[in-house]
């Protein structure tokens, strides 16, 4: 069961992540329908431009313009969000640091590139969740996104680059992977539910 730390300020956006496959989604659904009094969740925005018509390419340089969207959508909608519903706790499926693990030529470059670095954009959320992917398990992870296009070894290449990166946040928490889909997610929405009450 994932642990929490110290909480020293009111938890108002958490950011959810995590390798493809990891449960998070999922988990944010549940508790938006749980709670939607006073949670209101941002949606993943690279699902939003890719079922939109972006194009879900290779490309080094198709990706650089990818991820450049995707950061200014990030910071736009949550902002968005934040203006809407002042005072709901936000739930961010993932957040603008992902960014950084899918830029080709790595994280310190990407930050540098979007004009910011990893400390501000840490800063930008109050507490992380981070799911492991289920690859590490050795789970299929192609279920319930359609425009996911990662293998076995890519979601687990991508899950240790996010939690090098999100782990630097001090209200870091951390869902492994169970055998069990439910009892990982049953974990998730537990450490969510200790953010937001306080308990």
């Amino acid at each position: 069961m994932p642990k929490l730390k110290a909480r020293k300020q009111e938890i108002k956006k958490i950011a959810l992540s995590g390798g493809p496959g990891g449960g998070k989604s999922t988990a944010a659904e549940l508790f938006k329908l749980e709670y939607k009094d006073f949670i209101s969740l941002v949606p993943e925005v690279a699902t939003l431009l890719f079922r939109g018509g972006y194009p879900r390419v290779d490309s080094p340089h198709v990706v650089e313009n990818i991820q450049q969207s995707i950061f200014h959508v990030q910071n736009n909608i949550e902002d968005t969000y934040a203006k809407l519903f002042p005072h709901h706790t936000l739930l961010c499926d993932r957040g603008t640091v992902d960014g950084g693990a899918y830029w080709p030529m790595g994280a310190e470059d990407f930050y540098k590139t979007m004009g910011t670095t990893l400390k501000k954009e840490l800063e930008r959320y109050d507490a992380v969740i981070f799911f492991e992917t289920a690859a590490a398990g050795g789970l299929a992870i192609d279920l319930g996104n359609p425009v996911r296009n990662e293998d076995q070894r890519k979601a687990i290449e991508l899950d240790m680059k996010l939690k090098d990166l999100w782990s630097q946040h001090p209200n870091f928490v951390y869902v492994k992977n169970e055998p069990s889909f439910l009892q990982k997610i049953l974990g998730g929405i537990k450490a969510i539910d200790e953010l937001v009450k306080g308990n």
